[in-house]
């Protein structure tokens, strides 16, 4: 086994898509999971049981355990009550892979309050809220393993996203300052942002594009760094295809003024400030 045996993981948005070959993966790999789906549609409106249901029962079929919960992780309530339920059902929480999401895209333009709100909420609120009920766990324990979904459109942008990268470049934050916190308790906290073909992306990218990605490649991965064999902390991936990508923040050496410039000292030294040639790996210089 690949340090999974007996872990205890939960999975949101784990009714299909990417969340169920991460459900899938983690089960045949000795884990129990909870499969947590609300089973609304894309733009998170609706609910229903069958979706994580449907999983659950996969996996029992394959000789797994299971247990299936269908709370919304959009608020502390609906997180706290998933917690509960791994604790309940399988006695502890080893791990949390925050991959529940929806979509409510738009040009910037056109944004609502509301489409906002709901990404906000599912995305980066679910991330917190779910982490946050497992988190003493993992602390009282000595160890835990959480793992956020961002996304290439928080990462690097993309059109009529705006509300879906805030929240998704969001996690990357939190995962920065969980992996700080976490460290003299063996919590790691990761992120990845896959490249798959799920209902997620099925009108977003070309066909042909979105064949050459089948979430399955994504799930190892995943898999990985719920385990206890992966110790690495604050990193984040770009994972799709078969490819794995590892993506961290750079910074050059920059300009140093003895004294507050003039803009035009600015200006005419602004070559040097963006240049990015000889970057190294970015820091907090108060942390």
């Amino acid at each position: 086994m690949s340090g999974l045996a007996d872990r205890v993981v939960v999975v949101t948005g784990a009714g299909g898509g990417l969340g169920r070959e991460y459900a899938l993966m983690l089960a045949r790999e000795g884990a129990r999971v909870v499969v947590n789906d609300l089973g609304g549609a894309r733009d998170g409106s609706g609910s229903g049981s069958a979706m994580a249901d449907s999983v659950v029962e996969e996996i029992r079929a394959g000789g797994g355990l299971a247990f299936a919960s269908y709370d919304s992780v959009a608020t502390a309530e609906g997180a706290e009550s998933l917690i509960r339920t791994a604790i309940d059902e399988f006695g502890a929480v080893h791990g949390v892979v925050n991959n529940a999401g929806i979509l409510r895209d738009g040009a910037f333009h056109k944004m609502t309050d509301d489409n906002w709100d709901a990404v906000m909420k599912v995305h980066l609120y679910g991330g917190y809220h779910v982490t946050r009920a497992a988190w003493p766990h993992f602390r009282e324990q000595q160890f835990g393993r959480v793992v956020v979904a961002t996304s290439t459109s928080g990462l690097y942008g993309n059109f009529g996203q705006s509300n879906y990268g805030a929240a998704k470049l969001g996690l990357v934050g939190l995962i920065n300052t969980l992996a700080i916190e976490g460290a003299k308790f063996g919590i790691t906290a990761n992120a990845v942002a896959p490249l798959a073909a799920t209902r997620m992306t099925e009108d977003i990218a070309p066909a042909d594009f979105l064949a050459k990605l089948p979430p399955s490649h994504v799930a190892p991965v995943v898999a990985h760094l719920v385990s206890e064999d992966c110790t690495d902390t604050g990193s984040v991936f770009v994972v799709g295809g078969g490819q794995v990508q590892r993506v961290a923040q750079f910074q050059n050496k920059g300009v140093t003024f003895a004294e507050p410039p003039t803009v035009d000292e600015v200006a005419a030294r602004w070559d040097e400030i963006v240049d990015l040639s000889n970057a190294v790996p970015g820091s907090n210089p108060v942390g």
